[in-house]
């Protein structure tokens, strides 16, 4: 938390507060079914959070804005960027139940009003939103083909409507596959932690 803090000066007490809650929730779901990995729990704020919170850098989302997180598993990284945008409305999408029960007991546990979550294929969903938000489920091209009928096309932000796609390692093929702009924010721009120095955000999006 210290770290986070660090890196995100202008959360409030009440974003703090929340932002803290949610180890011990997600420790106690992990003794329930596996959400995280045993490993990963050791690193939950820097692998999890401050991961997921790295799209909060690239953009604050505005009040009434809508977002869909796709593939959300527990929840990341739409829980963490929820509590730090609570004006922007959530959708969080999984295919598989246990995750989406997490997801819905994490959010009314910490009051998160601004978060929906949904059990089904993203495919399913006719809905349009100004960001796509998911941490690499699937290859660029896949995924863009699964969600590129669900971006509003009226922009409102410093930032076209789009997909913002946490994704790390080598993956110019997957643009190189794209018939779509993009531009790759790097997170050791904005993380000094060695987690981060091959991990992006990648911001695609029509002209």
């Amino acid at each position: 938390m210290e770290t986070l803090k660090k890196y995100f000066p202008g959360l409030n007490i009440d974003q703090l507060r929340k932002l803290e809650e949610l180890g011990p929730i997600y420790e106690d779901w992990n003794q329930k079914i596996n959400v995280i990995s045993r490993k990963d729990m050791e690193h939950f704020y820097l692998r999890h959070v401050m991961h997921s919170l790295a799209i909060h850098k690239v953009l604050g989302f505005k009040p009434g804005a809508s977002v869909m997180d796709v593939g959300t598993g527990g929840g990341f990284p739409g829980i963490p960027l929820a509590i730090c945008n609570p004006d922007t409305n959530f959708l969080l999408v999984d295919s598989i139940g246990k995750k989406i029960r997490v997801v819905q007991d994490v959010a009314e546990k910490l009051g998160l009003d601004n978060v929906k979550a949904r059990q089904c294929r993203v495919e399913k969903i006719d809905e349009r939103f100004d960001f796509i938000v998911s941490r690499a489920v699937k290859p660029l091209p896949l995924f863009m083909s699964w969600v590129k009928n669900n971006i509003s096309q009226e922009s409102r932000h410093v930032l076209p409507n789009g997909v913002l796609y946490l994704k790390g390692g080598d993956f110019s093929g997957d643009l190189a596959a794209l018939n779509w702009r993009y531009t790759i924010f790097e997170l050791s721009g904005f993380f000094a932690e060695p987690f981060f120095a091959t991990k992006k955000v990648v911001h695609i999006y029509r002209e």
